[in-house]
């Protein structure tokens, strides 16, 4: 008879739970997102929860969880510029532009590690990238991957990115390690396969490490053997009071935004769906005023209501919290 961790099985024992929250996970190498996310999911019992700004498998370091609500502001959580470790291959070029990947070229490697001061200074600043094939880009509706899967070959659409620094922290004669501060939306593989090609070997990434997001809090990142080990832990498996203290509340992941302050009436209605005017009499503005274009953190009296943007004067939901005034409990002020 196989043996079980009774551990495991009294946390699985636990009745599922809605529970908000953003869990910055250390992601481990070696597991896809989606797995990382049910593993965080099952020691949590969150009945709901997704994951944003996605890391591949060879990849590892800040992932946000969203439990519950925060599943819908994860899109938002990732807004922020990035920084990352990478660690780079000189004289192997791989189809996905890193070790998980099929090599397609081998090229000598002799000297050229002497050129890579010169090589990182020509991407500081705003450069243009073609996102490889293996990533999640949509082209006419379908995923790169799906179509480099296949075999098949489209064209990929360039897009502007801004690097903001490129520090060389370590090298061989074959490998370099940098660090890099930059927009959304950059594409580290891509661009240790463009370092690659400058020094005129090629390269790909054998180590890729996010730790940091503008906006998100920094030095609060845990593993899964953190959670795992505060579970097994406990005397009340359906204790979740240790594990709940690692979440950071919805309001404080979204509080990096600007910020409009209405008052309650106006909440009331706006919770409604319906648009409110006359904002520059009525409402607090903090990073911004009544002409902001931009997404909008939206409070009142402190309160996280959602968030939303100005358009000619009114005011717009986007996304908001399930009935965050308890308007539905008949809980007026």
């Amino acid at each position: 008879m196989t043996e079980t961790n009774p551990a495991i099985d009294k946390s699985r024992r636990a009745p599922k739970r809605d529970i908000d929250g953003v869990f910055l996970l250390d992601k481990p190498s070696g597991i896809s997102s989606a797995l990382a996310l049910t593993k965080v999911r099952g020691i949590y019992r969150a009945n709901k929860g997704g994951h944003t700004g996605s890391l591949d498998p060879l990849a590892s370091g800040l992932l946000p969880i969203c439990l519950g609500q925060a599943a819908k502001f994860s899109s938002y959580f990732l807004e922020g510029s990035k920084k990352y470790l990478a660690t780079g291959k000189l004289g192997v070029i791989t189809d996905s532009g890193d070790a998980d990947g099929n090599i397609i070229q081998e090229n000598p490697v002799t000297n050229e590690i002497e050129g890579i001061d010169d090589a990182i200074s020509r991407f500081i600043g705003t450069i243009t990238q073609v996102p490889p094939m293996y990533s999640a880009i949509k082209v006419d509706g379908r995923p790169l991957y799906k179509y480099a899967r296949a075999g098949k070959t489209v064209e990929v659409p360039k897009r502007e990115v801004q690097i903001f620094y490129i520090k060389l922290i370590d090298k061989t004669t074959d490998t370099f390690t940098i660090e890099v501060y930059c927009s959304k939306g950059t594409y580290i593989r891509t661009l240790v396969e463009d370092i690659g090609q400058v020094l005129g070997c090629g390269a790909h990434v054998t180590m890729l490490r996010r730790i940091e997001v503008d906006g998100l809090p920094k030095g609060t990142m845990h593993t899964l053997e953190d959670i795992q080990k505060l579970a097994d832990n406990r005397e009340d498996f359906t204790d979740f009071t240790e594990l709940d203290k690692l979440l950071i509340p919805i309001d404080v992941a979204m509080d990096y935004l600007p910020r409009i302050d209405i008052p309650y009436e106006m909440a009331v209605l706006l919770c409604q769906g319906q648009r409110q005017n006359n904002l520059a009499s009525r409402c607090q503005f903090t990073n911004c005023n009544v002409d902001y274009e931009g997404t909008l953190q939206i409070r009142t009296d402190g309160l996280f209501l959602g968030v939303g943007h100005i358009q000619k004067g009114v005011l717009i939901s986007d996304r908001m919290m399930s009935d965050p005034l308890h308007t539905n409990k008949g809980l007026y002020k």
